[in-house]
């Protein structure tokens, strides 16, 4: 066998091994399916939500449903109240001529020092403090003479109201003159602030403290945002 034909011998040779292995290819295809994959699917994104069920069966012509609607706004003024950097979000939102409903709705928003400031008092300067604590500083009035304060405690909620109780308040001088002041001007150095101007239904969950004001988290259902 000369060389020639050993060439042409083995170009056959391994064009029918190419055939037969696309053939066993394509056969083994046709007989199977894709592996599944049993793992847990991956959850979902951070602030991704739960999909979207659809408009309520009740919706009527005249009514137009969102699956969700947000808002942000550098600064909202509304019935005497102001907050900055506000960020709202609505899901299930059905709205019409006369109203605008959100099934569920999620407020941020900031509440500057000063507008809580002036509740306590001209004077009054409100500020952030080491640790998420804020600061009251203010003068007060105490058997006829004037005592500057420095009152700091922790913001928390209560009945939907932001409320800084003060941890500690110094008056200056001794300390056991320091002591008793401080129980006679604790309650003009607390803070109670209720937001308002907010649509009926928000309920206010959770309050940090920020250099610019109080950071305030609200939530509600079934909230009309119709003014």
């Amino acid at each position: 066998m000369d060389r020639a034909r050993v060439k042409d011998w083995l170009i056959g040779a391994t064009a029918m091994l190419l055939v037969l292995a696309l053939g066993l290819v394509l056969a083994w295809w046709a007989v199977t399916e894709p592996a599944r994959d049993d793992r847990d699917p991956a959850p979902p994104a951070p602030g991704a939500g739960s999909p979207a069920t659809g408009p309520p069966a009740d919706l009527r012509e005249d009514e137009v449903w969102l699956s969700d609607l947000t808002l942000d706004a550098g600064a909202v003024t509304a019935a005497g109240s102001t907050f900055l950097d506000v960020t709202a979000v609505g899901r299930d939102v059905v709205t019409s001529d006369e109203r605008i409903v959100a099934a569920r709705l999620t407020l941020e928003a900031t509440v500057p020092f000063d507008v809580v400031a002036a509740e306590l008092g001209e004077g009054t300067t409100v500020r952030e403090a080491d640790g998420g604590q804020a600061s009251v500083v203010r003068t007060v009035e105490v058997l006829g003479r004037e005592l500057p304060v420095v009152a700091t405690g922790t913001v928390e909620v209560e009945d939907g109201r932001l409320v800084v109780e003060p941890l500690s308040i110094d008056v200056g001088g001794p300390s056991f003159l320091s002591g008793a002041l401080a129980a006679l001007v604790r309650e003009l150095v607390t803070i109670e602030h209720e937001l308002e101007g907010l649509p009926e239904g928000l309920v206010l969950r959770d309050v940090t403290v920020q250099d610019d004001g109080f950071r305030a988290l609200l939530r509600g259902e079934d909230v009309e945002l119709t003014p």
